[in-house]
């Protein structure tokens, strides 16, 4: 029996079997007790950074998680191998960040759709940042003007810098302060050199500039938990190739489109797709230009399950 009190704490860290806890500042070595391990849960990995853990120590750094504490939330990623099992990236997160890009490499709507449909299933706030708007010609600048009018018009806060050269970023430290955030994105799309232009003491790793800035190297291969100057942690993640949903039903869909969502109460039917019914309110709003035609697009592909990759990302 230990001689150390159980304290509760917050999975920082994990690599493999091992666990980087920290309790009011101060981080343990930590593994987890055999009965954890084996308590049938369908994950890869039974804690994951985000969790809300009690340790029990076993000297002054190192200890044993015998606790996970219930989760408001997570991200998960389904296993490709055949095991299908999951794997848990971060839980418990107050809102989510995607970085996404006009070029080097160019972020689509439609994924970036998929991710604000993912936080919205979950009622977990989400903001878009704009990187890289140095390499951004007057065209372009215009195009990711018109991206940011879009989103903004459906409520999703936007904001355009410039990582690389460190322009306009330290004013965004009001909105991550005091908070745990997700940051994810597209690897190259600049996330790791974002952070270290919010927090510079961080001095997290990233590619080599010539090819990080235009082709994107990103080095993160697994989450981890960053604390901030200002107050408030982030949530550095691996790069996403593709975002697919949470299984959902047809129906649902149109709930975590909030343009559309505002509107249903309004249809004939109630289990309304918004497809060719009659006297469907959201396709009526879409015909006269209220809702804009790249979202209604996206969601007939979602609800087609056109280029989705329906078992790899959930938000739960």
């Amino acid at each position: 029996m230990s001689n150390f009190a159980v304290m509760q704490g917050t999975v920082i860290k994990s690599t493999g079997s091992n666990y980087i806890v920290r309790v009011e500042g101060k981080l343990y070595n930590c593994k987890l007790k055999g009965k954890l391990r084996l308590d049938g849960r369908k994950t890869t990995n039974p804690t994951a950074v985000g969790d809300m853990v009690d340790i029990e120590l076993e000297n002054k750094t190192d200890g044993n998680i015998t606790k996970i504490h219930p989760r408001k939330n997570y991200i998960i990623r389904k296993s490709l191998n055949l095991s299908k099992q999951a794997h848990i990236l971060a839980s418990n997160i107050d809102q989510a960040v995607l970085i996404a890009t006009i070029v080097a490499p160019r972020t689509s709507l439609g994924f970036i759709d998929r991710f604000l449909i993912t936080a919205e299933a979950y009622s977990i706030p989400a903001k878009l940042i704009f990187n890289k708007i140095d390499l951004l010609d007057e065209e372009l600048l215009e195009m990711q003007q018109q991206t940011i009018d879009l989103y903004e018009k459906i409520g999703y806060p936007c904001f355009s810098v410039s990582s690389y050269e460190k322009k306009q970023v330290e004013e965004l430290r009001e909105i991550f302060k005091n908070k745990l955030t997700l940051i994810a994105g597209h690897s190259g799309v600049g996330k790791s050199t974002f952070i270290n232009a919010l927090e510079p003491n961080l001095a997290i790793r990233t590619g080599q500039i010539s090819s990080a800035h235009l082709k994107g190297m990103h080095t993160t291969t697994f989450a981890e938990i960053h604390p901030l100057s200002f107050g408030g942690d982030i949530i550095d993640t691996p790069g996403i190739k593709e975002l697919g949903l949470v299984e959902m039903k047809k129906e649902e869909i149109g709930h975590y489109f909030p343009e559309m969502r505002h509107r249903m109460g309004e249809c004939k039917f109630n289990n309304c797709l918004h497809v060719n019914e009659p006297k469907c309110a959201v396709r009526d709003a879409y015909q006269s230009g209220e809702i804009s035609p790249e979202r209604y697009e996206s969601y007939l592909k979602i609800l087609s399950g056109e280029e989705m990759d329906w078992k790899e990302w959930e938000i739960r």
